[in-house]
């Protein structure tokens, strides 16, 4: 198997766009490779089958989504409150828009995962992880709410992203920064 990181990055990169654009049925070694720019064959010597590919994807979007170092210490400086909250879920919101084809990914993955069990609990060891940190960073902060508060957020956060980047015209005029205040508004406490 080959070992050149470089080109594993540039491969799993190119399979996050295979993903994104053509599902999880277009994701194959010829089309990463296409989309990579490298030679018929060379996803092959560096994955030893579709499954290996799929969880090394899953990885590599995670990697890509994760804010850059420092980013969440220095987005906790203001006073916790409400109004803290809606301005991370709007930064979150900004990150995540940014990495659309990563995110779409994502939900390609999560599809994926219903038919294949070890993805699955792969994408819940690390989804579940995620969400234990953001509770974990919300209430060590002293954010109003509680751990519930946190999850009805993420949920609200996952399924507006979804529908904003699937069916945008879902949500008429509004556009999301206007989303996320109502949810914060209907879902965080007062402090």
């Amino acid at each position: 198997m080959a070992r050149n990181p470089e080109r594993r990055t540039v491969l799993l990169d190119a399979a996050i766009e295979a993903l994104a654009h053509e599902g999880a049925r277009g994701l194959t070694f010829r089309a990463v490779d296409a989309r990579a720019g490298v030679p018929t064959g060379t996803s092959s010597n560096y994955f030893t089958d579709r499954d290996q590919l799929l969880s090394q994807v899953a990885d590599r979007i995670f990697v890509r989504l994760a804010p850059p170092p420092g980013a969440i210490d220095a987005a906790l400086l203001p006073a916790p409150g409400k109004e803290l909250v809606g301005e991370l879920m709007r930064w979150m919101v900004r990150r995540l828009s940014a990495e659309r084809t990563c995110y779409l990914g994502l939900f390609e993955l999560r599809l994926e995962a219903v038919r294949r069990p070890e993805l699955r609990t792969q994408l819940t060891k690390v989804l579940r992880s995620d969400l234990d940190l953001n509770i974990r960073i919300h209430l060590d902060a002293g954010m109003p709410g509680d751990a519930d508060t946190v999850r009805l957020l993420y949920f609200a956060l996952t399924g507006l992203l979804f529908d904003h980047f699937t069916v945008p015209d879902l949500h008429g005029d509004q556009d999301l920064d206007e989303l996320v205040g109502t949810v914060v508004a209907r879902l965080v406490p007062e402090s």
